[in-house]
């Protein structure tokens, strides 16, 4: 459980800190903007944190 929540939590800083960033570049915030900018700023967190990982275990 403790994993789960730690690597949940994780995602969740990294999807907020590259919302934030890709929120800040952007012009103009359309509703499908949002959901798709959401969207892979949700995978590339997931990327983060098992890049983050990969490197750890170094």
């Amino acid at each position: 459980m403790g994993r789960t929540v730690a690597a949940t939590g994780e995602i969740l800083a990294w999807w907020v800190l590259l919302t934030g960033g890709w929120l800040v570049l952007i012009g103009t915030v359309d509703p499908l903007e949002c959901f798709v900018g959401a969207g892979s700023t949700l995978l590339a967190a997931v990327a983060a944190r098992a890049a983050r990982r990969a490197m750890g275990d170094r």
